[in-house]
């Protein structure tokens, strides 16, 4: 894998169509898109707030719970016009052994459990570069 470059999300903008995370560096920030529902997600784990009833994510989290995982990092790893593709990296004890998972996931399920697990994210350097920026 190239350069990761770490992001940070800077704002969340949500209407009934769709949800805008404006996420980058200080030099340069872009946006991802993703379903209405993502907003709510992410504004109840930036408030901390109890959720109404249990989600996909609190299933995630029962999930990562019983085999011991912990979320390491979440990295953008493509951008194909205006599509994301990320990768969800994950601890997981193996006796004496460090075993990573590496698997495929939505950017945006990755930013909602980046927030929830104070887990970094990060980005290649190519993304970066195709990106398009967005302007404050």
């Amino acid at each position: 894998m190239s350069e990761l470059i770490p992001l940070n999300i800077y704002k969340i903008l949500q209407s009934r169509a769709y949800t805008v995370v404006i996420v980058g560096t200080d030099e340069k920030k872009f946006a991802i898109y993703a379903e209405p529902h993502v907003g709510s997600y992410m504004q109840l784990q930036l408030a901390k707030a109890e959720e109404p009833r249990p989600t996909t994510f609190a299933l995630i989290e029962h999930l990562l719970d019983g085999i011991g995982g912990k979320i390491l990092q979440v990295v953008i790893t493509d951008v194909q016009e205006t599509t994301y593709f990320a990768r969800l990296f994950v601890q997981q004890p193996q006796e004496a052994v460090r075993l990573i998972l590496e698997m495929d996931a939505r950017p945006s399920d990755c930013l909602i459990l980046a927030l929830h697990h104070k887990t970094p994210i990060f980005c290649t350097r190519e993304v970066l570069t195709k990106t398009i920026a967005v302007a404050e």
